[in-house]
Parts: structure tokens; C-alpha cells; sequence
């Protein structure tokens, strides 16, 4: 079980990993673009483009969570048919989305053009990345289908090899259009279109290589089955909510983060990026859940299902516990890595305890939105989301104008345990009851 688990968990961890990189390439090219000159704020225009762009993806992300459940149990169950019918639905809806994204792409910008100031040209600048890089969508969403049935297949290392591909061709082409044509970000914004969709030709190779056996089973309108089709709505749609609400603290944490006295913002910005590096390490053992997780409930496999439970819990308990002590022992070091600032490094220290306790209160909680979106019992999750926000504000409600940042880290924390704890709460007997299944 502990090979199986690993053999999952570590190749999504390097994928994880690789996420970042998209964004950090991009930094890094307009980051060397000539600003003195043309007055153009092209950093802050990669920022707030990246920012546009991730906001809508990240509502999306039910195509990949909620397509890797569904996989995952159809392939426990051994029914390869239903597997690939799972994959047809998923690609056509990620399809329909971005066709309809890219249609609301003018109502989207002038949406932008509300909140965001033109401040030396900005705005105009992410805009004109922004144009670009929309029609990016259909691959992109697309990719978040195929990696959701991957991982339902229980391979991990193929998404691993394509995101590590797209990043290769993301730095390519950004490189040839930025310095070799001369482009600025428009050829930052092309180099990653470009990118996205030869990670998707790239994706559809290796399905014709690895699964080309199971072409036969394609049928869209077998796929498109009401039946079938109010299912995974009723599971996305819960997934949707939960990710809203995470949406949502993280959110207000930085909005509460800038009302307070200077640099807090600067300080909680920098101790959240520990928070972030945990995130993708214990988001690999989710994504293990999910695979094995389904796979043994799609069995009907209750024995199993228990067992892979308890492993995966075991194993996020050992990580949390290297995290706390890395914290513990070199976080000074890994905020040097981010700031040369020895003041914001020296605040920092002053609230490190809470960042101790992130690993602790929240690995529960990581494993167990894998664990249920490989059931499918996505409704559990999002309750367990509901009260943990609902926590989270009143705490800020009650004590945040006394207790400030302390009190903005301790409705963070209390987010995270109460995630944890109502979902092995209520779905306890689902799981350890030896007749749920």
C-alpha cells in the first residue's frame, strides 16, 4: 500500500511543483523588458494578468477534481466503457466553458476595468496579455479533464512528464517571440498559448499510445446522458462551492492582511508562501486519495478502502511533522530565500508559531478533499467548508479590531481544523462502517 500510495503522491508533487513555474517564467522574461524607456509597467501587468487569468481557472478546477473521482471508481469497478464515457463528458463541458469564456472575454475585461487602476498602462498591458491568453482555454480546460481521468486511471506520471513538457515549450516560445522577434508581453502571452495547446496534442499522443485500446468505447451521446449528466453537475457543483469558499478566505486573509499597520501585509504574504510550499507536498497525497480512494469504493471494496484511509493518514502525519520541524528549525533560512529584508524576517518570527501549526491542523484536511472526491461524496466536503468559513469570519468578527494579526492567524487556523475535523466527523460511517458500501 505504502508503494502504491508513493508511487502516486510523489510524481503529482513534482507536477504541483512545475505549476508555479508557468507564472515565475513569465515574471522572469517581462522582468527583463526595458520599463525605464517607455514608462510601462510591464511586471505589474504580467501580475495582474496571471491574477485575471488564475481567478477564472481556479473556479474551474472541478473539471479535473470531479472527472478523477468518477474515473477512479468506474475503474475500480473495472468498467473501462463508463471510464472513457467519463472522460467524453468531461472534455466536451470543459470545451463548451471555454468557448464561453472566450465569447465573454470583452464583458470580463471591462468587469477588470472597475477594480484595477491604469497606472503607468497596467492595465492596457494586462489587457493585451489577457487577450491573448484566453484563447489558451479550451486546451488549458481541457488538460484539467484529461489530468482528472489520468489520475482516475491511476497514473500519476503522465501528467507529471506533460506539465514538465508545457513548461519547457512555455520557455521556448516565450524566449523566441520576446527576444528573437522582438515581441514584449503579447509574445510572453503567446509563448504560453502556444504552450498549453502543444501540452494537449502532446496529452492525446500519449492517450494513443497508453489507452489507444479504448477508442472504441467513445460515444458523445452516451456520454451526454441526463442521468449521467445530473450526477456530475450535483458532484461539481458541490466542489464549485467548497472552492469558492476557499476563494474566499484566502482572499480576505490578504484583504485583512492590508488594512493592518505596515508590513503585516508584507509579513503574512511572506509566511503563507510556507503555507503554500506544504499545500503542493500534501495536495500530492490528495490527489493519491482520489486515485485509490475511488478505485476501491468503485470496488465496493470496503476492506481496502479503510486501509488506503488510514495509510494515506499516516503518511500526511509523518510530512506534517517534517514541515514543523523544518519550520521550526530552518524557517528563518527559507524566509531568507524570499526577502532580504532582515526587518520583515524578524516581524515574521513574532507570528511563526501559527505557521508551525498549519501543517498540524490542516493535513486532515487536504487528504480528506481527496478522499471524498474520490467517492464522490463532494456534499460532506463542502458542509465541512461551510462552517470552517463561517468560523473563520466570526472570529474576525469578534476579535480582529483588538487582537489584529493574531487574531486574523487564529481564524485561519481554526479554518483549517474545523475543515478537518467535521469531515471525519460526517463521513466517519460512511467510510469505517463495515456495511456502508
Amino acid at each position: 500500500m505504502n508503494k502504491k500510495i508513493l508511487s502516486l503522491a510523489i510524481p503529482n508533487i513534482i507536477t504541483n511543483i512545475t505549476v508555479p513555474l508557468l507564472g515565475m517564467v513569465d515574471t522572469a522574461i517581462v522582468g527583463h523588458l526595458n520599463t525605464t524607456e517607455s514608462g510601462l509597467d510591464y511586471l505589474g501587468a504580467i501580475a495582474i494578468g496571471t491574477m485575471i487569468v488564475n481567478f477564472i481557472y481556479w473556479n474551474f478546477g472541478f473539471l479535473r477534481m470531479g472527472t478523477s473521482g468518477f474515473t477512479a471508481q468506474a475503474y475500480g469497478a473495472r468498467d473501462l466503457k463508463e471510464s472513457v464515457l467519463v472522460l467524453t463528458r468531461a472534455f466536451i463541458i470543459s470545451f463548451i466553458i471555454a468557448l464561453t469564456l472566450i465569447l465573454l472575454q470583452k464583458p470580463i475585461s471591462l468587469l477588470v476595468n472597475q477594480f484595477v487602476e491604469n497606472k503607468n498602462g497596467v492595465l492596457s498591458l494586462a489587457m493585451q496579455y489577457f487577450f491573448i491568453i484566453i484563447w489558451a482555454a479550451p486546451a488549458t480546460l481541457g488538460m484539467y479533464a484529461l489530468k482528472g481521468w489520468l489520475i482516475g486511471m491511476q497514473d500519476a506520471k503522465t501528467p507529471m512528464f506533460i506539465s514538465i513538457t508545457i513548461n519547457v515549450l512555455n520557455i521556448l516560445f516565450s524566449l523566441f517571440f520576446v527576444l528573437k522577434l522582438k515581441m514584449k508581453i503579447e509574445g510572453v502571452a503567446l509563448g504560453t498559448v502556444l504552450a498549453q495547446y502543444g501540452g494537449l496534442i502532446i496529452t492525446f499522443v500519449f492517450l494513443q499510445i497508453k489507452y489507444g485500446k479504448l477508442k472504441k468505447y467513445i460515444n458523445i451521446k452516451k456520454s451526454m446522458d441526463l442521468k449521467k449528466m445530473k450526477e456530475f453537475f450535483k458532484v461539481n457543483s458541490d466542489i464549485f462551492l467548497r472552492t469558492t469558499c476557499l476563494i474566499i478566505v484566502t482572499t480576505y486573509f490578504t484583504i485583512a492582511s492590508s488594512k493592518m499597520e505596515y508590513p503585516l501585509l508584507a509579513v503574512n504574504t511572506l509566511l503563507m508562501q510556507l503555507f503554500t510550499l506544504f499545500s503542493y507536498f500534501m495536495d500530492g497525497f490528495a490527489y493519491a486519495s482520489e486515485a485509490l480512494c475511488g478505485k476501491f469504493y468503485g470496488a465496493k471494496d470496503g476492506k481496502m478502502l479503510r486501509k488506503s484511509v488510514i495509510y494515506i493518514l499516516r503518511w500526511g502525519m509523518i510530512l506534517s511533522i517534517i514541515f514543523m520541524v523544518l519550520y521550526f528549525l530552518w524557517g528563518d533560512n527559507l524566509l531568507g530565500i524570499l526577502t532580504n529584508m532582515d526587518n520583515l524576517i524578524l516581524i515574521a518570527n513574532k507570528y511563526m508559531v501559527w505557521v508551525l501549526l498549519i501543517p498540524l491542523t490542516g493535513f486532515v484536511a487536504f487528504l480528506y478533499d481527496g478522499i471524498l472526491i474520490g467517492m464522490t461524496k463532494t456534499i460532506i466536503m463542502r458542509n465541512a467548508i461551510f462552517i470552517a468559513t463561517f468560523l473563520f469570519f466570526a472570529i474576525l468578527f469578534l476579535f480582529f479590531d483588538r487582537y489584529q494579526n493574531t487574531a486574523l492567524w487564529i481564524a485561519f487556523i481554526t479554518y483549517l481544523l474545523s475543515r478537518s475535523v467535521f469531515m471525519v466527523l460526517f463521513s466517519y460511517k460512511i467510510i469505517f462502517h463495515k456495511h456502508s458500501l
